[in-house]
Parts: structure tokens; C-alpha cells; sequence
């Protein structure tokens, strides 16, 4: 059975983790099949990983990338992001993902009412996590 990943990850019981990604219905994500070659791929998939690794709090240990599936082995490192600032958290998130409207008023106008300053502590509180 599925368990949600707050009960996966336990940052107190150890900092490294094992993540696997498969394809589906036997597609090929590297090598080559027939006449179709995607090996090509190999590449985006470790510049990816190195991206990431590199805007999150995150050290890449160990990789391999494979025909139909790739295996990480993760630290992640929390008592890094908990050092970095509020804006700082707020643009490494950014580079990923749109950041929602009382974000962008608070990076333009920091004097938010205290409602929506406590809104905005949650946000960044959550991406820190």
C-alpha cells in the first residue's frame, strides 16, 4: 500500500535515500529500441539532476541511469536551507515554479499587512521543509 511521503522521509532517523523512477508499459528511457535510439536523453536526465541538486538542498551521491529507469541516492541537507534567508527561499523555489501572488506583492512590497505576512511565513516555512 501507497504511504504519503511524511511518513517516508525522517530526517532524524538518516539524511540519504534511495529513489527510483521507472517507465511505464515497457518504454525505453535511454539506449535504443529497434530503430528508435534515446540515447540522447541519458544526458538531459543527469543535467537535470545536477540542476535541481544544485537550486534545492540537496547532495546527488550516486546515480545511474538506465534504459527504463534511473536510481538516486540522495542527502538531504536541512540544516543548509535552514540557514539560507526568506529570499533566498523564495528564489531558489522561484527558478522551478511561479510563485503565488501574495509572494510576488511581498517580494515588491515587503509592508504586507501581519494576516498576510503570517500567510507568507507559512509558505516559505513550507517550501523550506
Amino acid at each position: 500500500m501507497t504511504r504519503p511521503r511524511r511518513e517516508l522521509i525522517a530526517l532524524e532517523a538518516t539524511p540519504y535515500y534511495h529513489c527510483v523512477s521507472r517507465c511505464v508499459r515497457r518504454a525505453f528511457l535511454c539506449g535504443s529500441e529497434g530503430e528508435f535510439n534515446f540515447e540522447h536523453r541519458r544526458g538531459w536526465i543527469v543535467t537535470r539532476i545536477q540542476e535541481l541538486a544544485s537550486i534545492f538542498a540537496i547532495d546527488v551521491a550516486a546515480y545511474a541511469v538506465m534504459s527504463n529507469h534511473y536510481h538516486l541516492v540522495l542527502r538531504i541537507h536541512s540544516e543548509l536551507s535552514a540557514q539560507w534567508s526568506n529570499r533566498e527561499i523564495i528564489a531558489r523555489w522561484t527558478q522551478l515554479y511561479k510563485a503565488p501572488i501574495l509572494i510576488e506583492r511581498y517580494q515588491l512590497q515587503p509592508q504586507l499587512s501581519t494576516a498576510e505576512l503570517d500567510v507568507v511565513e507559512e509558505i516559505i516555512h513550507c517550501w523550506r521543509q
